[in-house]
Parts: structure tokens; sequence; C-alpha cells
């Protein structure tokens, strides 16, 4: 398949297509996995955040893509590479998203290591960055699985909300990738 961008042991990331607004709804219409996001969200909310997703492809050639996994080619959750505001700035972060039924499971780590080597090794980046709500505690651990350490925090405006996150990064020269 052509879209695939990266493989692990267990998953395939690829492109996600207009094909998989039905798995996205299972990720982004349920509450406890969007609570990060002050709930869950709506239809029209669901392809806004699949069209911001095609248009990152086009703009920069990367952005969140389908994981799915290798046994059963089920689409079980988000993650990739996107350019993120950050104070006056755009930093490349690795974001992630899973369906519940697959969290603590190995999943969200796997497929965000494999995303920061992409960055290293066919990017060239210095840093990836991964931008965490200061209550998510669980993709807080997959950071830091990641080898990310927290290097600040910051208060992102989302639904009305002042949100407190915590900014983790991981320097190329940190890692086997000098």
């Amino acid at each position: 398949m052509s879209d695939i961008i990266l493989e692990t042991e267990r998953l395939v990331l690829r492109q996600l297509t207009q094909d998989d607004y039905p798995a996205l709804c299972r990720i982004l219409k349920d509450k406890d996995v969007m609570y990060a996001y002050e709930g869950a969200f709506n239809d029209q909310e669901v392809q806004n955040w699949l069209d911001k997703q095609l248009s990152r492809y086009a703009e920069y050639g990367f952005g969140l893509w389908a994981v799915r996994l290798k046994s059963s080619d089920l689409m079980i959750g988000q993650c990739g590479l996107t350019m993120r505001d950050y104070k006056e700035r755009q930093v490349l972060e690795i974001g992630y998203l899973f369906q519940k039924d697959y969290w603590h499971k190995g999943y969200a780590s796997e497929a965000a290591i494999a995303c920061k080597e992409y960055a290293f090794r066919e990017m060239d980046a210095e840093e990836v960055y991964s931008i965490i709500r200061d209550t998510n505690l669980a993709s807080q651990k997959v950071a830091e699985r990641n080898g990310m350490h927290r290097v600040d925090e910051f208060i992102k405006h989302f639904r009305n909300v002042d949100m407190p996150h915590y900014l983790y990064c991981v320097k190329r020269n940190e890692g086997s990738f000098t």
C-alpha cells in the first residue's frame, strides 16, 4: 500500500482518508478519550478534525496518521507529527489519540516512538515535542517512555476553557540519533 508511512511490530501507520470517518468517530466522540479536550466531539467537529489532517498532509507532507493493527487491519487510533503553535513559534509535535478499548496495551508508546524515529531519520528534525494537558497522566507517561522530558508549562485556551498544558521534548542528541 502506497499510503503506509510507518510500520512497527504490531502497527501500521498510514494517512487518514475520508473512509476513516467512522473510525475517527469512535475515538473523537468518546467523552472518556476526549476529556483533555473538554468533552466529546460532534459530527461536524470530527469532520473538521479529519479535514485538518488532510490539509496538513497537503501543506507539510505529514499529520496525524491512522493507526491500524497488523493482526486485524482495525483502526484503533491516530498518531503522527504535526506543526503546533507554542508561544510565538511552531514546534514539531508527536500527537496521539486511541480508542479506549486499546489503552494500556503499549500501542500509543509503540506508535509515538516510531514517529520520533521517523522525525529524526526521515525529516532530519533536531527535536520533537508533545503538548499534553496537565491532567492527562497516561499521555505524559507515553511521552516519558518516548524519551521526552517536561520542559515547560503553559495555558492553552480551547472551548472557552483555560487549560494548563505541559511541553515535553526530546532532542536528537539525547537518543541514538546523533
